[in-house]
């Protein structure tokens, strides 16, 4: 039986390449919304009519767990998925609690950059009030950069002018950590850091999530049954054209490569 995993398109991704690293010996079901996506910018009824559609299919692939692994579904669905389902599902949000814990103590201020509809959401308003006893959280939609991601554009030319834009008002020598509240946002993360200074630290959910799933499935007794293979779906139909399956094969090498120039740039 297959590890599900869903998002509105290849933000997931991000999660499932945790997920590879923790349990290579699992196989995996990747659904990506695409006929829907983004997310971000439409509304919650219409959100949640989707992601139910989904997951109903994934449902049907006889999946052992799933992974919301898309910080707007999760916002909205998640304890309603939990109730219709039997077998575990898991969800991700912004990384809230440790980029707080992270900033304790060195007056700067933590920045959640995420869809506008997650921080709409009062799931995420709760969560912010509930660890943000010092008031030095902010907040920021990117809407841009799901898009980007989509077209699986990563010019910097591009990019980095749309976020300089859309950062100018703030003042970014004032934060310590910025959270990447989407699960699209990782793959721009080299991008961000030529932005923010040296000394900000950048978070996810994205490791905590693979670890969480891998302590569930070891709790459950059903770790380790696979072999590492992914069946790629977008909108209910299995991709089998090789020319996406080696975009999305360049997308994990992609974040591959951000993770060695990031640990590259701490050892020197």
């Amino acid at each position: 039986m297959r590890i599900g995993f869903f998002d509105s398109g290849i933000g997931g991704l991000t999660v499932l390449h945790q997920a590879l690293k923790l349990l290579p010996q699992e196989d995996y079901l990747f659904y990506a919304d695409t006929d829907h996506v983004p997310y971000g910018e439409k509304t919650k009824n219409e959100v949640r009519e989707y992601i139910l559609q989904a997951v109903d299919f994934m449902a049907k692939q006889h999946i052992k767990a799933l992974v919301v692994a898309c910080n707007t579904a999760t916002s909205i669905v998640i304890e309603e998925l939990r109730q219709r389902y039997d077998f575990p599902v898991l969800g991700i949000e912004p990384a809230v609690k440790p980029a707080v814990e992270q900033s304790e103590g060195k007056q700067k201020k933590v920045l959640v950059l995420a869809t506008r509809l997650t921080l709409q959401e009062k799931k995420y308003h709760d969560l912010v009030h509930r660890i943000d006893h010092g008031e030095i959280v902010d907040s920021l939609p990117l809407p841009g950069l799901v898009q980007f991601a989509e077209h699986f554009d990563f010019d910097e030319e591009r990019i980095i002018p749309y976020l300089k834009s859309e950062l100018a008002h703030l003042d970014l020598k004032r934060y310590s950590t910025v959270v990447l509240g989407c699960t699209h946002f990782p793959y721009f993360e080299g991008s961000l850091r030529k932005i923010f200074p040296d000394t900000v630290d950048f978070i996810s959910g994205s490791l905590g999530t693979a670890r969480h799933l891998k302590q569930v499935l070891q709790a459950g007794g059903r770790i380790n049954e696979g072999t590492g293979d992914i069946l790629f779906y977008r909108s209910s139909v299995q991709v089998d054209d090789p020319a996406l399956l080696s975009k999305y094969e360049r997308l994990f090498k992609r974040l591959d490569d951000i993770e060695q120039s990031i640990n590259l740039s701490k050892k020197e």
